[in-house]
């Protein structure tokens, strides 16, 4: 009898300890993730561009769901809630699957259909379709209007919801219900591939034939750390051409230390960019003091050219480097910094600057308008007849003429 109590105390004893060790581990859990949401109330209050954070006080914000978060879920819907608090779009907390594929991004490949997208006015919009893609094949433009994914409604959906819906896996199928400009709302069927994200190309759209005079580069990303390199030893190999046209069009942007890189190449000891941060900070960005090409310059810009393309395309207008052909561009004047949440596998993509163009202009929400503005139709679309890059080259044309011209008449005069 004695013999079985004692058991019956060992188990009862194991049971208890067993209970104890898990309610800890439990407790370890939630303090965990609790510590990724204050990890997160830190960063916007040290590094976040707008002081004032929308006009609120942010310390409301840092044990407001001491008692709530268990699990990395409650983490993140606080966090997801906290950060819509700034009204900032650019600014997100990125879970850890997403950022995997945010840095494959940087990598070169992901899986879905080949669309960049973002939001506006509360509407999902596609910012550009990607060159070679499922979703460039079915015929999505910039500036569609993405109202249903498989069925739901996008009214009141996350950004990220929406990519996520988008995306998949390889041969399955996304159904899209597009609303665009003066056209009735169409259903698009696209099977999901891997996109390989290809930041730069000679090859024109619908193989459009480039005078041999002229050098032509589409640049459809800022975001790969080679790009600049990879943009320097085209310029190489087009060391002999009379012009070069530079593609911006559906770029949505990228690495703010490649469009430097790139711009400098253009420019001779010139302002590239200013950055202003929160507490008025100015840092200029100048070019080198040798040109690296002296060549001609066309830059085809359009709605779907954001950021990084902006501070390449402000950086040439206002030096009066380049001639700029298209659509005004997007309008995004802010940069974000990319902060990995470790030990948490997940990432913050946080404001943390404005930057303005070397005249002093800030774009943000306005956007740089061409030199000359060429629209591209839906009729011009289904005819393949890229107007665009027409006149694109008929300027570049004009351009090789006057300056053989200008030297003929330095040549007679001397």
């Amino acid at each position: 009898m004695k013999k079985s109590l004692r058991n019956t105390a060992l188990i009862t004893l194991a049971l208890l300890i067993t209970c104890i060790t898990c309610c800890r581990s439990n407790t370890a859990l939630a303090e965990s993730d609790a510590e990724l949401y204050d990890m997160v109330w830190k960063v916007v209050n040290t590094k976040y561009l707008d002081q004032t954070n929308n006009g609120q006080d942010w310390s409301k914000w840092r044990h407001k769901y001491d008692d709530k978060i268990k699990t990395p879920e409650d983490a993140y819907i606080a966090i997801d809630t906290m950060i819509a608090s700034l009204n900032d779009r650019y600014t997100r907390f990125v879970p850890p699957k997403d950022f995997a594929e945010e840095k494959s991004l940087i990598k070169g490949s992901l899986y879905g259909i080949g669309v960049q997208i973002g939001l506006r006015d509360g509407k999902i919009l596609i910012i550009s379709p990607i060159e070679d893609t499922p979703g460039e094949k079915a015929g999505l433009l910039a500036e569609d209007e993405i109202l249903e994914i498989d069925g739901v409604s996008t009214k009141d959906m996350a950004l990220d919801q929406a990519a996520d819906k988008i995306r998949g896996q390889k041969g399955t199928t996304v159904t899209l219900l597009i609303k665009r400009k003066d056209n009735p709302n169409k259903v698009y069927k696209i099977i999901r591939d891997e996109i390989e994200i290809k930041s730069i190309s000679t090859k024109p759209p619908y193989d459009f034939k480039i005078d041999d005079k002229i050098g032509y580069i589409r640049l459809s990303s800022f975001m790969g750390r080679n790009v600049g390199n990879e943009f320097k030893a085209l310029m190489s190999k087009y060391k002999n051409k009379e012009g070069i046209i530079v593609d911006l069009r559906g770029n949505t942007g990228g690495l703010l230390t490649n469009a430097i890189t790139i711009s400098d190449i253009f420019l001779d000891d010139e302002i590239i960019v200013s950055t202003v941060d929160r507490d008025g900070y100015k840092d200029t960005s100048k070019s080198g003091k040798r040109y690296y090409s002296t060549q001609p310059l066309v830059l085809l810009i359009n709605r779907g050219s954001a950021s990084a393309s902006e501070i390449l395309s402000g950086a040439l207008k206002d030096n009066q480097r380049a001639i700029l052909v298209g659509e005004n561009t997007f309008g995004k004047g802010l940069v974000q910094e990319v902060k990995s949440l470790t030990p948490f596998s997940a990432g913050l993509n946080i404001t943390v600057q404005k930057y303005l163009t070397p005249n002093g202009n800030d774009i943000h929400k306005k956007g740089i308008a061409p030199d000359i503005e060429v629209k591209i139709t839906e009729a011009d679309i289904k005819a393949k007849n890229d107007v665009q890059l027409k006149k694109a080259q008929e300027v570049m044309l004009q351009m090789i003429e006057n300056e053989k011209m200008s030297s003929n008449h330095l040549s007679s005069d001397k």
